[in-house]
């Protein structure tokens, strides 16, 4: 994580937020070449599952709703989140992404039993190395114990949430040196407040919205009536949403402002919707698989049955293997038909949907794919990131760092270099050749430095094709040499086939 983060801020992808004010936590700003990635990502999407999709049309609602929607919803009531806090740090945790394990030591002479020291508190993502040193300070190292947490006692481990308060004493939390320290869990609200109107009081309250989803559902009826659209369909939105979490952490991966990608795909009451979901868990990882994650980096969690809201009949999240660990990318969840019924409820509206073919009024059950594109942009930087060696214009090897973006999402899809910038006609006969591709992808253009330097530097950043133009293009043949990112190989061909080579490696033909 370190290293991508570290590449980010050097390379222009994401900062930290506020960064000259020493940063905001959960906040970020993407970047020059970020916010490249990440609309291309986005662009994806809608292309794949809106433009490429005769069922499903697009949305954009407003970030601030009628108060009414988080109440029939019930975030108001319910969206909270368990917390506890350290009275030895200061620092704040989600009391649901702790675990308490017992940690054993055992004597370095061979044979001696293993002794029970206490019980260690950690974060769900802690490597074992963490949790090892962790259970270090309970015990004075000076008293020549071999420490060691054992992977079966950690199979006991508990979530803290679950810990009678009188056993809280026993535990030490996460970053503590004395056991004790952690408070109950108690609940704290993940909306953030807001007042719309000149006056600050309680009837001008507003909620931020934490979902994009209820936006979906207030306009289902204005879609219906509008769209000429007809059971099965459905409605997508890519749109900022607020959270404001306990323990923002990993990078982007856990942000307080945040953009979220989300279909509701309205269908009948009595549709075969296991067979739907899975179509939709499919769909899904075939499109995560075409903008360059690697297949066997997603794994599928379904949700067992007591864990489900009281609302759905399943629910299935794709994990990535990120770099802080297997963790979840998109939920794919069946939620029946429980939000336009609260919406109808509590807005008096009638939103049932008229069957033509049935002959019958009802209101349409949901399956919802969600998640959120700052975790894509993470997913897909964690799967390009790669590193070895090529030799340099010297002909030894060297180490280089590249992004092996697929050509789709990648904030440059060509680099276009003159072979020495002190030539003015290689200067305009590459200008030339770099304005026609400009006019039709992202292009940059790089004269300064040796060729081989400006290879490393659009390989960092993903840059699939550099494209040289030197003076056989000038004086022979008006060729020019492509080199390939992910091969180094190199290629020449006309000038005037530049765009139509490019376009067919892009898919685009």
């Amino acid at each position: 994580m370190e290293t991508l983060v570290t590449l980010c801020k050097r390379r222009g992808f994401i900062f930290l937020s506020s960064e000259i004010y020493g940063g905001y936590a959960g906040f970020f700003d993407y970047g020059p070449l970020g916010v490249e990635l990440k609309n291309n990502i986005k662009a994806a999407w809608w292309k794949d599952f809106v433009h490429g999709r005769d069922d499903i049309v697009g949305l954009d609602s407003s970030i601030i709703m009628h108060p009414r929607t988080w109440e029939a919803s019930g975030h108001v009531a319910g969206f909270s989140d368990p917390m506890t806090d350290c009275r030895e740090t200061k620092k704040r945790y989600r009391a649901d992404q702790i675990f308490v394990a017992p940690v054993w030591v055992a004597e370095m002479v061979a044979g001696a039993e293993a002794q029970f020291i206490g019980n260690i508190a950690f974060m769900e993502d802690a490597s074992a190395d963490e949790i090892l040193k962790r259970a270090k300070v309970l015990r004075d190292v000076a008293d020549k114990k071999h420490f060691k947490v054992i992977e079966e006692k950690l199979a006991e481990k508990r979530e803290f949430d679950t810990i009678p308060e009188a056993e809280l004493a026993s535990i030490l939390g996460p970053d503590a040196t004395k056991p004790g320290s952690l408070t109950p869990a108690r609940q704290f609200k993940l909306m953030f407040e807001t007042h719309v109107g000149a006056l600050q009081d309680a009837s001008s309250v507003a909620y931020l919205r934490p979902e994009t989803a209820q936006g979906i559902f207030n306009n289902y009826k204005n879609v219906l009536d509008t769209g000429r659209v007809k059971v099965p369909f459905g409605i997508a939105q890519i749109g900022k949403a607020f959270r404001n979490e306990i323990t923002p952490r990993n990078f982007v991966f856990r942000c307080r402002e945040f953009e979220q990608m989300e279909i509701e795909y309205f269908i009948q009451p009595d549709a075969d919707w296991k067979s739907l979901h899975r179509q939709w868990i499919d769909t899904c990882i075939d499109w995560f698989v075409s903008i360059g994650l690697p297949r066997e980096a997603i794994k599928e969690d379904v949700h067992p049955q007591e864990k489900l809201a009281h609302y759905a009949k399943a629910c299935t999240d794709l994990s990535f293997k990120f770099p802080h660990g297997q963790q979840e990318l998109e939920g794919i969840a069946v939620r029946g038909n429980f939000d336009l019924t609260q919406h109808q409820q509590y807005s008096g509206k009638n939103l049932e949907y008229f069957d033509e073919e049935k002959k019958a009024k009802y209101l349409p059950h949901v399956i919802e794919p969600s998640f959120g594109v700052d975790r894509a942009v993470l997913a897909v930087l964690t799967a390009a990131y790669d590193e070895d060696e090529v030799p340099n214009d010297k002909g030894v090897p060297e180490k280089r760092v590249i992004l092996r973006f697929a050509p789709k999402v990648a904030p440059y899809k060509v680099a276009v270099f003159p072979l020495l910038k002190n030539k003015p006609e290689l200067m305009e006969r590459a200008q030339r050749i770099y304005k026609k591709v400009q006019k039709r992808w992202p292009a940059f253009w790089d004269a300064a430095g040796a060729i081989g330097r400006r290879y490393r530097r659009q390989d960092e950043i993903g840059t699939p094709w550099c494209i040289t133009i030197d003076f056989d293009t000038i004086e022979k043949d008006g060729t020019v040499t492509i080199r390939d990112r992910d091969t180094t190989k190199q290629v020449r061909i006309h000038e005037d086939e530049v765009t139509a080579w490019i376009a067919e490696k892009m898919g685009e033909n």
